[in-house]
């Protein structure tokens, strides 16, 4: 079987490097959606925290090598599902972002992990599990 995705647009941020992972950046920058699908970002909310699923479009092909690694922040070799690696079977990386601004498509947002031009896959609403959160609030 084969899968083929569009973008539905594309991360900007001037980091002179990759980004630390999402959970310790603190790099602004922006996604910008393609204007046919603005009226999907509506109920995007300032404050609001966003799961971003993009391609690491720039990873070279994955082989059988890589299945193991040694991540940078530690001493031991990993196996590749249990990492945030960008070298994968599929590159598709996940964030989860602060929008900082709206306006039209383009959502500023913080704690990008991504590099100038990772092209954004989907975009999905962070949800926290009741029983991840005792304090979560009832709806």
């Amino acid at each position: 079987m084969k899968l083929e995705l569009e973008p539905i647009g594309f991360a900007h941020t001037d980091a002179a490097g990759v980004p630390r992972h999402w959970s310790v950046s603190d790099v602004v920058g922006e996604l910008r959606i393609r204007p046919e699908l603005e009226t999907g970002l509506r109920d995007i909310q300032v404050g609001q925290r966003i799961v971003v699923i993009f391609h690491f479009h720039k990873s070279p092909p994955f082989h059988s090598g890589r299945l193991l690694q040694t991540p940078p922040h530690r001493n031991e070799e990993l196996g590749v599902f249990s990492i945030c690696s960008p070298h994968r079977p599929n590159p598709v990386g996940m964030s989860v972002l602060e929008v900082l601004e709206k306006n039209g498509c383009v959502l500023k947002v913080k704690g990008m992990d991504m590099i100038d031009g990772t092209p954004v896959l989907d975009i999905k609403p962070h949800i926290v599990a009741k029983r991840d959160c005792p304090s979560y609030p009832e709806r």
